[in-house]
């Protein structure tokens, strides 16, 4: 595939004016992924999206194939770059993870064309945001990298890294039976040899191979035959390594075979044959849900720097807030509309865990306490974005339920905050496209909203056919503008949720419609994330705390749409 430019996004081993060293595989989990092409880390308008580019992990970096779009701004950049006046990159980077000044993980989310910065060198800028307090918070995880490369203006050709060899794997016994036994006898004095053989891997004059005048190679003696007894304890006989086979079929293992034989027969050097295993990356893999929507949720809502919040509505869309037509002689009556208001108090969510510091000093290979800290930060996320929308899914009497009073569900929420839509199918998608498109009269958030909703639903929604077997929807663009919404983010854990009525009617929920900049999360100074850590003399451990103080809840009348299906027993 061809691609417009080319350019380090990172360099390894490079020395950052703040001291901080990007090391090799910091970012190769992103090998082969894309991300977007932005102008100056600008995230504030789709303008700024200037096209993609294909990450490649280097040995001494990552390497970034761009592709310019077919906007103008893509197109004035294209010509930007051929004419040499951008000839920088520099990338978006977060959940940074450091063993002391070395980077040895991070998520690059973009990599942006630059202006040539004043730094010749690598230069790290960690991030820092205002609150409307007037404090700022610099998050260490989250950084603006530039390295000083130039990039290359030719046409680029990325070559296709897929393995073609297909098949499936054969086993050793399989693979050994193909060969020829002479073969098969050169097999045997190699692994001789390397079981403990003449050291230096010189032999004998009779055990050694020679060649013939014909170029060929031939053995001039079987290595195995007629020398057990001078040998034992450095070869292996023939004999010998056919018993160890057999016993292998029967144990299923090569290895575990030779070890049990090891002292029978003399073996030495086992690690040569069978070294110990490589992990194939510094970092554990963590078995988790499926979190890619929580960033995007969080960056969505609102945030207050006070977290007591308070709404008040004047209720006009009654019938006592008419205006009325008047009849001579009649009385004037006047007009009534309710009015309504409410407070929300903030509550503390918080994720807790301990390291033995045993632990800590024998685990070598990664900084466990960063990794501890990565993870918790991942979690707190997790719960306030999944409370925000449905609720944590405690039952009301456990005690580690988040209150739904401080940070309300919009799931949940009251009629006048997010209004209940019934549909009248689960299944048939048609349909549902659209009695959602029908309902956006009733939706009065700000702007688009996004649908929140399960994979199978998105899915089954994109791929619902015509008569004659045509996708209706060919892009989820086109699904969007049908349903009149922003976008369409799959949300695992919507799947199953069902609440019960005032009624006890059970409504199983399909989706959520909402724009996140109606919904606060408001945090008084102090009680934003904090971190805290501890040493507990009597137990000999490490313990980590993070925690927020803070409300959430829907701010507009009427700003979010809840999809359900009535669950009808039988």
């Amino acid at each position: 595939m061809k691609f417009d430019f080319g350019g380090y996004a990172t360099k390894n081993n490079l020395k950052c004016s703040d001291g901080r060293t990007i090391k090799k595989d910091a970012f190769k989990e992103q090998d082969g992924t894309v991300v977007p092409l932005v102008w100056q880390h600008m995230h504030d308008s789709p303008d700024n999206i200037l096209g993609h580019a294909l990450l490649e992990n280097r040995d001494d970096g990552v390497y970034a194939y761009c592709k310019f779009n077919d906007t103008p701004a893509g197109k004035n950049s294209k010509e930007l770059v051929k004419h040499g006046d951008i000839t920088a990159l520099s990338i978006h980077a977060n959940k940074l993870i450091q063993k002391g000044d070395d980077v040895l993980h991070g998520n690059m989310i973009e990599v942006s064309l630059v202006m040539a910065g004043a730094n010749p060198g690598a230069m790290i800028d960690n991030l820092s945001f205002s609150h409307g307090d007037g404090s700022v918070v610099t998050d260490p995880t989250e950084a603006l990298i530039f390295t000083g490369e130039k990039i290359s203006t030719t046409d680029v050709e990325h070559a296709d890294k897929t393995d073609k060899t297909g098949g499936e794997e054969k086993t050793m016994d399989e693979i050994f039976n193909t060969l020829t036994q002479e073969q098969k006898d050169v097999v045997y004095a190699m692994m001789a040899h390397a079981l403990g053989g003449d050291e230096g891997g010189q032999g004998t004059d009779e055990t050694k191979i020679e060649h013939s005048d014909e170029g060929g190679e031939k053995m001039k003696k079987n290595v195995f035959e007629g020398q057990e007894k001078e040998q034992k304890g450095t070869t292996l006989t023939h004999s010998q390594f056919t018993e160890i086979l057999a016993d292998a079929v029967k144990t299923g293992s090569l290895k575990d075979s030779i070890l049990s034989h090891a002292t029978t027969y003399g073996i030495e050097n086992i690690d040569v044959l069978f070294p110990d295993a490589q992990t194939l990356s510094r970092d554990p893999e963590w078995l988790k849900r499926e979190t890619g929507w929580v960033q995007g949720v969080l960056a969505a809502i609102h945030k207050s720097p006070f977290s007591r919040v308070k709404s008040v509505f004047a209720d006009m869309d009654i019938a006592t807030a008419r205006a009325k037509g008047y009849v001579t002689g009649n009385e004037k009556k006047e007009v009534y509309f309710k009015a309504a208001k409410r407070v929300t108090t903030p509550t503390t969510v918080y994720v807790k865990q301990k390291l033995d510091r045993d632990d800590i000093i024998d685990i070598v290979d990664f900084d466990a306490v960063a990794m501890v800290r990565y993870q918790l930060r991942e979690l707190l996320d997790e719960e306030l974005a999944r409370a925000a929308l449905i609720g944590d899914g405690r039952d009301v009497t456990d005690p580690d339920k988040i209150n739904e009073e401080n940070i309300r569900p919009i799931w949940k929420d009251e009629d006048l905050y997010a209004v209940k839509e019934k549909l009248t199918t689960k299944t048939d998608y048609k349909a549902m496209v659209k009695e959602i498109a029908l309902s956006g009269d009733r939706y009065k958030g700000s702007g688009l909203p996004t649908f929140y909703t399960t994979n199978a639903v998105h899915m089954n929604m994109l791929w619902i056919e015509d008569t004659t077997g045509r996708r209706i929807y060919e892009s989820d663009a086109t699904l969007c503008a049908a349903m009149g919404v922003r976008n369409i983010v799959e949300i695992p854990e919507i799947a199953g949720k069902v609440r019960v009525t005032t009624d006890n009617k059970n409504m199983e929920l399909i989706g959520i419609k909402v724009n996140l900049t109606d919904y606060n999360f408001g945090a008084d100074k102090g009680g934003q994330i904090a971190s805290f850590d501890d040493f507990d003399i009597d137990f000999n451990q490490y313990k980590y705390l993070m925690e927020i103080r803070c409300s959430g809840a829907l701010t507009k009348a009427k700003s979010a749409q809840i999809f359900e299906f009535e669950q009808v027993a039988g």
